[in-house]
């Protein structure tokens, strides 16, 4: 049985000379943010083969799906943090239905099996986006994974009450740090990032400082950093990727002199002052393990400067699931 409305759409694969088309409609639509630009998503294009998807009705385009194949599987984009079916502020319930049925009707055509979704968190819609988890569920998908987030609404904010953050704050003013919002990250990825992290976690970067800058140079509204200053020398930092709702913290360290004179919770205190005017502001998530884990002093830590958990889930549904999504109004 084919699903209903097939005729009316039509599904494309992502070539680069739709790339002014894709942007455009990223830009405007519900549950987007700059990470789906085709500047953010190219610049890793040598370590995944792109199987982006437009979903046109007519001549309109009406969803975007960034993707990238491997084997019989689809992945919302496996090199972005989130992603998953991004809509037109126009799309109704009934209308996203028949998108998305029709996208898993072409990729079993396609020979895919599988679509893997890690799905947009809700902190980062414009307007409410939630009919991709309805029909998830409609379509026998299976949950794989659920991360937890912590971010602070700023539009009910707690106050910090911590004794230990208002020391760490307190430590910080007394030791003259500085904070200071910068174009360049080469610095602070070298003297403090890297070394902390292949030190503690013997990991590096998943970006590093030329893939970071690069970036940061394609989209300078979008990608900051900002360091701890103790009088001439880093001791700590943090780099915010900041979109319409939201600003997201990530690669957060310090060096030993950071740590020994308040340097992030001087800094946290500062950021979430600096960007109080956006709807929330997202510490990151605290898992590890494939979620499986949650490091509790991070948890913690991030928690007393306000933060509460949201979650941000994974997905897998089978492509031949799409006749699920027949007939399912009375």
């Amino acid at each position: 049985m084919k699903p209903d409305n097939l005729e009316n759409f039509n599904i494309k694969k992502y070539n680069p000379s739709q790339k002014n088309l894709w942007d455009s409609f990223v830009k405007e639509a519900k549950n987007a943010t700059f990470l789906f630009q085709r500047d953010f998503m190219d610049y890793h294009s040598d370590r995944f083969t792109d199987h982006s998807l437009l979903v046109f009705k007519g001549e309109k385009l009406v969803a975007v799906l960034p993707a990238n194949i491997s084997g019989s599987e689809l992945h919302s984009h496996q090199g972005l943090s989130y992603g998953g079916l991004v809509l037109s502020k126009k799309c109704t319930f009934p209308e996203t239905l028949a998108i998305f049925k029709n996208v898993l009707a072409f990729l079993n055509r396609e020979g895919v099996a599988v679509l893997k979704l890690k799905l947009i968190p809700k902190i980062y819609h414009q307007l409410p986006s939630d009919e991709i988890d309805y029909l998830l569920f409609l379509t026998q998908a299976s949950l794989t994974r659920r991360d937890i987030t912590s971010c602070v609404n700023n539009e009910n904010s707690l106050k910090i009450k911590s004794s230990n953050r208002l020391r760490g704050i307190k430590k910080g003013v007394k030791n003259e740090l500085e904070v200071k919002e910068e174009a360049k990250f080469k610095a602070y990825w070298n003297e403090v990032l890297e070394p902390n992290l292949m030190q503690v976690h013997n990991q590096k970067p998943v970006h590093s400082s030329a893939e970071i800058e690069l970036l940061q140079s394609r989209f300078p509204e979008n990608i900051k950093q900002f360091n701890v200053y103790k009088d001439d020398e880093i001791v700590a930092g943090a780099t915010i990727f900041e979109t319409s709702n939201l600003a997201h913290a990530q690669y957060i360290s310090a060096n030993e002199i950071g740590r020994q004179t308040g340097g992030l919770d001087f800094l946290f205190n500062h950021l979430l002052e600096h960007f109080s005017h956006k709807k929330y502001f997202d510490f990151g998530i605290v898992n590890e393990e494939q979620g499986e884990k949650v490091n509790k002093g991070l948890l913690h830590w991030k928690e007393t400067f306000g933060g509460r958990s949201i979650t941000h889930d994974f997905y897998e549904v089978k492509t031949e699931n799409y006749e699920l999504l027949n007939d399912i109004f009375i």
